[in-house]
């Protein structure tokens, strides 16, 4: 019979289960941080939708900077509404239109949306990138070729 001695190492399975919640702490804040800027992405691809679909919608005798507020709008409201306490930088740019003429038919309208996303500190790894994570979708829809009360400026492929 052998008799144990106090060297054997008989608590190296609690220095095992302290490094393995240090693995779980630092992997659980990864996968948080990954899903940030998944949710962000969400967010901002909605703004850019809803953003374009305002400037499109306006009314026929608004302005081009009129449109461009009601789709700075909307973005804010879209990322308002997905819970986004994030500030959006809308940039909206209307390709194939006439300055000063507002809508035109067939006009192609893009929405830009740029947001950020902080970086989290996670330990043995450290900040991931500084300055966080810029989060940018864009969406372009084509002003509606029937629709009444615009000038016809556009080239329509129908």
């Amino acid at each position: 019979m052998r008799r144990r001695h106090a060297d054997d190492g008989a608590i190296a399975g609690l220095e095992a289960l302290a490094f393995g919640a240090l693995i779980f702490v630092g992997g659980t804040l990864l996968i948080v941080n990954a899903w940030g800027v998944v949710d962000a992405k969400v967010a901002v691809s909605a703004a850019a939708r809803e953003a374009t679909r305002a400037f499109v919608e306006s009314p026929a005798q608004a302005t081009v900077e009129q449109a461009e507020v009601r789709a700075r709008e909307a973005a804010h409201l879209t990322m308002a509404g997905h819970g986004s306490g994030r500030v959006a930088l809308v940039d909206v740019r209307m390709q194939g239109a006439f300055p000063g003429r507002g809508l035109v038919r067939c006009a192609e309208v893009t929405s830009t949306v740029t947001t950020s996303v902080p970086s989290l500190f996670i330990p043995f790894v450290g900040v991931l990138r500084q300055g966080g994570f810029e989060v940018r979708a864009s969406y372009t829809e084509v002003v509606d070729p029937f629709r009444s009360g615009l000038d016809a400026g556009g080239i329509c492929a129908l």
